[in-house]
Order: structure tokens, then C-alpha cells, then sequence
């Protein structure tokens, strides 16, 4: 992590308003968490903060859960460079905590009905804080899912349209690199099941659990096939598909993902 690629966005030709309010001088403050909260982001605040020579001694860790008004973080050193570098670093932590806190929730309800399931995140990400909210996502217990578009073959339905239809894309890829796995998104059994005689995954699009389970169960009977959904999966419902499917994908869980609030104080 290059943290002057995160200060400089906020702190321009210089701080005014610190350099001309606060002395020269040393001083000391507290990270405060303001809710129940998986911590995230942490380890990153910690290096915003040492990169303009304030000294940190964290009171936790990256994936701990913490109560409300636990003090995760004492700094202290140039009292213009705390309150300086403060935004920055509290907004990594209020950003991925609450990405951390939401999927250690989803995944905890999740799996008193299916101890396997997985929660994933999707591409649905900050552009350029993908790592970041990818990293979330695992400090909380999930899974990262693709970090890019080179890591697997994910067929969508836009792909799908494309090519012709789903008889033309198994042509296609049979023609393709045999290291890379193979994700097909489907929306009925046809497709699914002519999906599940490639792919070693098959995505159930925007089906409610009803559909989603009826075709699951048709791609089954075909043989050892992971099974994901996704689309329109919420914190509300995702329970709802946990005993359908192996993997249950969530771009909720980064575009819309309630932050968790820190408050830096100083002494």
C-alpha cells in the first residue's frame, strides 16, 4: 500500500486550516469504535499514520469484533500530522469495517443452515479500492470471489447474447485455456443444464429460492457441480438461499454496505 497515493487526494498543497491552528508540538489521541463492529482497515490506518511519523499502538487486530465504544488505537507524535492524516485513515476503517462487520453477519446467519456455504463479494467495487474492499469481505469471513477478469472464465449473459446463444459459447469454449475455470450465469433449467455439461460452476441469476432450488437440483443429478447465486441477494434474504447453493454471491455487500463509525479524540 502506497499511502501518499490516499493523502495526497486530501491534503492537496497543505493542510490550511491545521498549520494555521495548531502549534508545533506533540500530543496524543484515541480511535474510538462507535458500534458493535468487526474491525477492518486497521493496518492500513496504522501505515497512513506512520508514514507522516505518528506512532500507533493499536488495542486489537484486523477481523476482531469489538463493542461499542471499544478504543482500538492510541497515536501520538506531531499533533498537526495526527489531525492531518485523521480523514484518511478513519475513512479506511469506516469503509471496510462496515464491509467486514456485514459479511461476518450474512455468513454467521448463513451458516447455522449450511456450515459450507460460502459469501462471496463481486465486482461491484470502489474503481481502485477493490483490493481493499476485497480484503474486507475475508477479515469477515467470506470469499473475495474474481479479483479481475483474468482470473477465470465467467460467462454472463451478455456474453451469452453475444456469441449466440448458450449452444454457441460451449463451442467456443471448448477452444479455450484448460487451466482456467469455467462459470456460466443461467436463468432457467434449459440453460443450466446445458451450462453444467462444461462448466464447473453454475451461476443461477435473479431467481427467487423456489426457481433457484429447482434448478439446482436438475444440475445436480448431472454430477459434482459448484452451484452459485446471485442477483438481488441482500442481508435480508440471503439465509433464504443458504441450504440451495455452495456459494452465494453478493455485490451488496461493497455497493451498498452500512459503514461503521470511528471517532479520533484528542487528549
Amino acid at each position: 500500500m502506497d499511502p501518499e497515493r490516499f493523502l495526497d487526494e486530501d491534503i492537496g498543497y497543505g493542510d490550511i486550516t491545521t498549520e494555521l491552528l495548531v502549534p508545533d508540538a506533540d500530543g496524543k489521541a484515541e480511535v474510538t469504535c462507535e458500534s458493535d463492529a468487526v474491525i477492518a482497515g486497521l493496518e492500513e490506518a496504522v501505515t497512513i499514520f506512520e508514514s507522516r511519523g505518528v506512532r500507533c499502538i493499536p488495542f486489537t487486530m484486523d477481523g476482531e469484533r469489538v463493542k461499542k465504544g471499544t478504543v482500538v488505537l492510541a497515536v501520538s507524535g506531531p499533533l498537526r500530522m495526527i489531525i492531518t492524516a485523521e480523514r484518511t485513515a478513519l475513512n479506511f476503517m469506516i469503509r471496510m469495517s462496515g464491509i467486514a462487520t456485514e459479511t461476518n453477519e450474512i455468513v454467521t446467519r448463513c451458516r447455522r443452515i449450511n456450515k459450507n456455504i460460502r459469501i462471496s463479494g463481486t465486482r461491484k467495487t470502489t474503481p481502485g479500492f477493490r483490493y481493499f474492499e476485497k480484503k474486507a469481505i475475508v477479515l469477515g469471513g467470506g470469499d473475495p470471489h474474481r479479483y479481475g477478469l483474468d482470473e477465470m472464465i465467467l460467462v454472463k449473459d451478455n456474453h451469452i447474447r453475444a456469441a449466440g446463444g448458450m449452444n454457441n459459447v460451449i463451442g467456443l469454449l471448448r477452444t479455450a485455456a484448460p487451466e482456467k475455470k469455467v462459470e456460466i450465469e443461467v436463468e432457467n433449467i434449459e440453460d443450466a443444464l446445458t451450462a453444467a455439461e462444461y462448466a464447473d460452476i453454475v451461476m443461477i441469476d435473479n431467481a427467487d429460492p423456489a426457481k433457484a432450488k429447482a434448478i439446482a437440483d436438475a444440475v445436480r443429478v448431472i454430477g459434482d457441480i459448484v452451484i452459485e447465486v446471485s442477483g438481488n441477494i441482500t442481508k435480508d434474504n440471503a439465509a433464504s438461499y443458504a441450504d440451495i447453493a455452495d456459494v452465494i454471491s453478493m455485490g451488496s455487500l461493497t455497493h451498498s454496505v452500512r459503514a461503521v463509525h470511528f471517532s479520533l479524540n484528542i487528549e
